[in-house]
């Protein structure tokens, strides 16, 4: 960064960075990782560790995370913490705006700088604002349709970048699914990482899962390996035809990014059948959502969002509550809920859906992530119940 002489004769570093609000609202800082400008929704995240995972989730697609914790960044990066399936590409956030600066990395599991790592998938970064402020904004206003620029010189286009803030459409009737959902359909055996071990294979699969991919996440891959699944991954736009007559045990229906009714387009008719057929059915977060949409209800856009590793949920179905890992910016809304479906989660921070059970079909979904990734363990209970429903309908 270039110095400039300040009037009162302190040497004042000169902004490389800016974030640019909808309204005209300008943050400076200095810049991180890939040079440029990406326009995106900002949204908060409360985790305190696990950025890398948060940074590569595909249901970031189309936002910008500022994280609520200071010190982001300071036990680098590995090639084993990617949420992404697709390592290559950047199919998560668009950018990450930061409070402090990111340290040399101290963890015996790094390999990378998360400055370089920022760098090589092309993702602009922002240090040295006040991140509680812009939480605090985004609480009372909601999240903002923003650009994030990096110039390394400071010289920027204030005018274009306001301009581009304001005019992007936001994530409202956005399908973003098919940026991030794979090309071709593909095999899973990989199983979750063990400490000294590193990660496992499923030799002996016992249940044949298809896993409808609208952005999904290798940790939900591979806790449906660890319970006996032998898993496929197909596209998003994969028929009910072509899914059926792989003979799946059991449907997955992915997380993912933008508005759920954008995508409930081409998806909810493909769940509709698959539901219809009676094949045990298993939905997060998107894929909730496109559950909730297939029989019948809506879905609406949240004020805030909720992205964090530590959201308490109530499962009604045991009355036993437990802390979860969130990332979303719609919900389904409770009241439109058929007299077929049953509230079985639900969230203790705004009393928000989190969970339904169809009544007369083995099918339900959670709001939340229970594969975590980063975040506690307390909902893996759910790809048990998933198992256990397929096991009843292989014996039935």
């Amino acid at each position: 960064m270039n110095p400039k002489q300040a009037t009162n004769g302190w040497a004042e570093q000169k902004p490389t960075a800016l974030l640019v609000l909808a309204d005209g609202t300008v943050l400076e800082g200095h810049g991180l990782g890939a040079t440029g400008a990406e326009v995106g929704e900002v949204c908060f995240n409360t985790a305190m560790t696990g950025y890398q995972e948060v940074l590569t989730d595909p249901s970031y697609a189309g936002q910008i995370i500022t994280f609520t914790f200071p010190h982001i960044g300071n036990v680098g990066v590995n090639d084993e913490d990617i949420e992404t399936v697709n390592m290559a590409a950047a199919h998560g956030a668009r950018g990450v705006v930061l409070q402090a600066d990111i340290t040399e990395p101290s963890n015996y599991r790094a390999s990378r700088h998360l400055d370089a790592w920022l760098k090589a998938r092309g993702i602009v970064g922002l240090a040295g604002i006040d991140t509680r402020a812009l939480t605090a904004r985004i609480r009372e206003k909601g999240m903002p349709n923003s650009v994030i620029a990096h110039s390394p010189d400071g010289k920027f286009d204030l005018g274009a970048l306001k301009k581009q803030a304001r005019e992007w459409p936001g994530l409202d009737g956005m399908d973003l699914v098919p940026s991030v959902t794979t090309a071709q359909r593909y095999s899973w055996d990989e199983t979750p990482w063990e400490w000294g071990k590193g990660y496992g294979r499923e030799e002996n699969p016992e249940y044949n899962v298809i896993c409808i991919d609208y952005g999904i996440k290798r940790n939900i891959l591979r806790l449906l390996a660890a319970n006996k699944c032998k898993v496929t991954v197909v596209p998003a736009t994969t028929s009910a035809e072509d899914i059926l007559g792989m003979k799946p045990d059991g449907v997955f229906l992915s997380n993912g990014p933008g508005d759920p009714a954008a995508t409930g387009k081409y998806a909810v008719p493909v769940i509709q059948k698959l539901i219809d057929s009676g094949t045990p059915t298993f939905g997060i977060c998107l894929g909730h959502q496109m559950l909730g949409l297939a029989i019948g209800a809506k879905t609406l856009k949240m004020h805030q969002g909720h992205h964090g590793a530590n959201h308490p949920v109530k499962d009604k179905t045991t009355g036993k509550v437990e802390i979860t890992s969130m990332n979303h910016g719609f919900a389904v809304d409770r009241d439109t809920l058929p007299a077929d479906a049953e509230e079985t989660h639900v969230s203790l921070f705004d009393g928000s859906n989190a969970g339904i059970a169809l009544k007369s079909k083995p099918a339900f979904s959670v709001q939340y992530h229970p594969e975590a990734s980063p975040g506690p363990r307390d909902s893996r209970y759910l790809f048990e119940r998933f198992v256990g429903l397929m096991k009843q309908h292989k014996r039935a």
